[in-house]
């Protein structure tokens, strides 16, 4: 399993109330909550991102709040991955819960940049720098966690498992 698309980068701390504004929380819909996904951050995303697209932090991400509203806006807004030095706890069990496929690497978090054309392979933890012909070791995903992820979450993943 890969992902590929191009960057958008943010630095620490970037918590669940710029990931999805309180203000969009009376909606569940992923759809709908993709439409604000980041906008307190950057306003450009939602307008520029596709499907693909990877979103690399610092330290922190999805500190904050324990919504699974702001995994969800950002694997409804088409993101196929989330690179950070660190993550939330809680944002990390939230994006597995919700099949977001996230890693972490601070090697490769301090030097890929905005607009930088990416690739992850969950196999092997590999991270590739298309654009600076760099690659970088990250954590592999566990072959149940992968599993997880290609159900679209563990709820799916329980549902198609049953005996």
């Amino acid at each position: 399993m890969n992902a590929k698309g191009t960057v958008f980068k943010y630095g620490d701390n970037v918590d669940t109330d710029v990931i999805i504004p309180a203000r969009y929380l009376n909606s569940s819909d992923p759809a709908e909550l993709a439409t604000h996904c980041m906008e307190d951050i950057d306003t450009e995303f939602v307008k520029k991102v596709k499907k693909g697209d990877i979103i690399v932090a610092n330290k922190n991400f999805g500190c904050g709040s324990s919504r699974e509203h702001a995994p969800i806006s950002i694997k409804a807004s088409g993101v196929s991955c989330v690179i950070a030095e660190t993550f939330a706890r809680i944002f990390y069990r939230n994006a597995i819960n919700i099949g977001l496929p996230i890693i972490e690497c601070p090697e490769a978090a301090s030097v890929i940049e905005a607009g930088d054309e990416v690739e992850v392979n969950f196999d092997t933890g590999v991270i590739t720098d298309i654009t600076k012909n760099r690659s970088f070791q990250g954590q592999a995903f566990p072959e149940f966690m992968q599993k997880i992820i290609a159900s679209e979450g563990l709820v799916n993943y329980i549902n198609n498992n049953k005996k």
